[in-house]
């Protein structure tokens, strides 16, 4: 098997991706702070996906570990104020609102698509709106929903786009989302406070 690593450290994070050509096809991992600091993804070929599981499991069941589900992933990801595409982000999203700018941006590369509006966000000064984490009250009688909106006094701010169990990500206008900034949160089974984070 050959392999290759690549590493491209920031202030912000730290990333290095590996290469590995072997016996089960070419497989990439990514090492990410998603979840820890010693954690990472692997992008491994779909024929080989029951073989390699079947070997990491074996391996963490060894070490008192298990696997997790979805769920726990999507919790882990929320609680770490991590972006989903597709949930969080979207085709018409920027890097810098959700906060992805370190790990999604190379100001060294070549010409890029979007590297025109890129350049003028980081010339020019801030994005009108960030991603940012919210505490959500204990005892909600039930979650908030994606899309529910925030305001300041009567003028809406942002909006929720994942939400677990006393924290939400969200969108908020830069002139509301500094850590500490209590918001209004309207959803169908009414008003509350939630705070920035």
């Amino acid at each position: 098997a050959s392999i290759s690593v690549e590493s491209t450290p920031s202030q912000e994070s730290c990333s290095a991706r590996a290469s590995c050509v072997g016996k089960w096809g070419s497989t990439e991992s990514q090492a990410s702070s998603r979840q820890s600091p010693s954690g990472f993804d692997l992008f491994i070929p779909t024929a080989s996906l029951g073989v390699v599981f079947d070997k990491l499991l074996a391996a963490a069941k060894s070490l008192g570990g298990r696997a997790c589900g979805w769920h726990a992933l999507e919790t882990a990801r929320i609680a770490a104020g991590i972006p989903r595409f597709g949930q969080d982000m979207d085709e018409a999203s920027l890097p810098p609102e959700g906060g992805i700018e370190s790990r999604a941006i190379s100001y060294n590369k070549g010409c890029y698509i979007g590297q025109e509006v890129i350049a003028r966000l980081r010339t020019y000064g801030q994005v009108a709106k960030s991603l940012r984490q919210l505490r959500l009250p204990a005892g909600l009688a039930a979650l908030p929903a994606k899309g529910d909106k925030l305001l300041a006094g009567d003028k809406e701010v942002g909006h929720l786009t994942s939400v677990i169990p006393g924290h939400a990500l969200c969108y908020v206008r830069k002139e509301h989302n500094a850590p500490g900034m209590v918001l209004t949160l309207l959803t169908a089974a009414g008003a509350c406070d939630v705070t920035v984070i």
